[in-house]
């Protein structure tokens, strides 16, 4: 059985067709049920076919020229939706010619053509990009949101919690991930008050397939003690980039030290299994794919210097999302936080 196809941007990110038709194929060969609609310049897209004829036959293409630029402004993007590769692709998920769109293209004009065309779910306020970062742990962790809002009141990061539960329980498989409020503290007197009003009512909240644990703070995120951190895009995308420039500083710490006289060579080769496993682990190709969750459809942004494999690991995620149905998990559980309130409002009766 073949899964909805998922549309291509295949002209966005930094190499363009090449790593984005490369990931495709890599991709299909990992999964043959997976389908493509391929948009960008056919000439292109045909010649990148040519090297990868495993997904020739699974895919179709969309012809299209134009593209959104990395530094385009959002408001400029929207006005060429109906034109640009990037645009072409979120339209056919709400033409229901795809079931989903992966594009490694600007991420704020994504995200705009994303909640235009699409819209966001009933009980949705603002739609939330949500991504995984890796923990000293076997699992991911979910961080939520990364940037699409650069504000949020307590109502949206209850709505946050609950998308960011739905797809840890998709891609981690937890039946009740364990879910944390970004703050400067863990002390319930610590933060704004939309956080503590949020802290609030998780609290009271009844039923949701999630275990709210009350806060966490920026150095815990990534030592597995939590399956989702739920924050403002503001805050988000600042600990996302503080945590991907300590990565990167470590790796070139290293790297520096093993290269700097004979010993620390002969001393690299003694450790480069352990050293391989730390890159690999560091690697962000290996948890590339976010997600716009709260949408009526499914959007995934892969890192637009992504390697193939990236790309192939954002097109796994858009897949299993399908798969699992991540926008029916999030309604019914926006129902079931919409019967807390309803007994609440009651006295408790139900």
């Amino acid at each position: 059985m073949s899964l909805p196809r998922i549309a291509v941007d295949a002209m966005g990110g930094d190499e363009g067709v090449r790593v984005m038709v490369e990931g495709a194929a890599l991709a299909r060969r990992r999964h043959d049920k997976f389908n493509f609609l391929l948009v960008g310049d056919e000439s292109r897209i045909g010649q990148a076919l040519d090297a990868h004829p495993n997904l020739r036959g699974a895919s179709e293409i969309l012809h299209c020229t134009d593209v959104v630029g990395g530094d385009e402004l959002p408001s400029r993007a929207l006005r060429r939706a109906k034109s640009t590769s990037m645009g072409l692709a979120v339209n056919a998920v709400k033409q229901g010619e795809a079931g989903a769109a992966v594009s490694a293209g600007n991420t704020g004009a994504l995200m705009a053509m994303s909640k235009i065309a699409l819209r966001t779910m009933p009980g949705i306020d603002r739609p939330a990009l949500a991504a995984l970062m890796p923990t000293l742990e076997e699992h991911d962790v979910v961080m939520l949101d990364l940037g699409a809002n650069t504000e949020a009141d307590a109502r949206n990061l209850v709505q946050f919690a609950i998308m960011g539960a739905a797809y840890s329980r998709i891609v981690n498989g937890f039946d009740c991930p364990r879910v944390r409020l970004l703050n400067i503290g863990t002390e319930e007197i610590k933060g704004t008050d939309a956080l503590r009003d949020a802290a609030t009512m998780l609290q009271q909240a009844t039923g949701l397939a999630l275990s709210f644990d009350g806060f966490v703070e920026s150095d815990k995120i990534n030592r597995g003690q939590v399956d989702v951190v739920v924050t403002d895009g503001f805050s988000g995308n600042i600990a996302l980039k503080a945590i991907e420039g300590t990565a990167r500083f470590v790796t070139d710490l290293l790297r520096n030290a093993f290269t700097s006289s004979l010993r620390s060579k002969i001393g690299f080769l003694v450790s480069r299994p352990a050293t391989e496993l730390l890159k690999h682990h560091l690697d962000p190709n290996n948890h590339n794919g976010a997600v716009f969750l709260g949408l009526n459809g499914v959007v995934v942004k892969s890192h637009g210097s992504a390697t193939a494999k990236g790309v192939a690991n954002a097109v796994e995620v858009a897949a299993r999302l399908l798969e699992d149905d991540i926008t029916n998990r999030i309604a019914q559980d926006l129902a079931e936080l919409g019967e807390t309130r309803l007994r609440e409002t009651n006295g408790g009766k139900s």
